[in-house]
């Protein structure tokens, strides 16, 4: 407990961040208060517009800045004619790809995977945009960037099989990404391996 009820509060809102514990919070609380009034103010008037203005894209499920809007990936035409699709299992999957610089086409990203015991199924994940994309417009390939864990497995088996019967030519990445691990937790050159080596299924 602090001096000041509203530091408390402030102390205890920073820790709802991915950790940041006490420690941190205090820390990173003291520092704005202290030095950085002025940074912490810009701060949480971006956190702010963020959470309100932030959407998700109605073409591929990704971050947006404005709800109905393709994002700027989507509507690029040059990513649009690749003909290429990747599917990946959050935003910060498509982050990490594209900090690679291996991969110029665009992207579906699920926010998960199928988990029946947890709910998680096609409508949850988009799956049935994604198999209406797939449908509708011609693509070349589908890259399956997904989770190396027994649900990520799954859901890729389960978009496969979709594309196959549709004569869409499906691939995985393959080499450098770990059994269990996530494509966030990769560094840029491995998964530009990954992507460059991806194999057919």
């Amino acid at each position: 407990m602090s001096s000041s009820v509203l530091l408390d509060k402030f102390i205890k809102a920073l820790q709802l961040m991915p950790g940041i514990g006490p420690v941190s919070a205090s820390r990173i609380a003291y520092t704005l208060l202290e030095r950085k009034r002025d940074l912490g103010i810009e701060m949480a008037e971006v956190i702010k517009q963020a959470l309100e203005q932030i959407s998700r894209c109605p073409s591929c499920q990704n971050y947006s800045d404005e709800e109905g809007k393709e994002c700027d990936i989507c509507s690029s035409l040059s990513r649009k004619e690749s003909a290429i699709l990747c599917v990946v299992e959050t935003p910060s999957d498509v982050q990490a790809i594209e900090e690679s610089g291996s991969f110029q086409g665009t992207y579906f990203v699920l926010h998960g995977h199928l988990s029946p015991l947890d709910g998680i199924g096609v409508q949850e994940l988009g799956l049935d945009i994604l198999f209406k994309k797939l449908t509708a417009q011609k693509y070349k390939e589908v890259i399956l960037a997904l989770s190396q864990t027994v649900e990520g497995n799954a859901t890729a088996a389960f978009i496969s099989n979709f594309c196959k019967r549709h004569e869409i030519e499906v691939s995985q990445i393959a080499s450098g990404v770990p059994i269990g691990g996530e494509l966030n937790a990769v560094d840029g050159s491995t998964l530009a391996t990954s992507i460059a080596h991806r194999r057919k299924i």
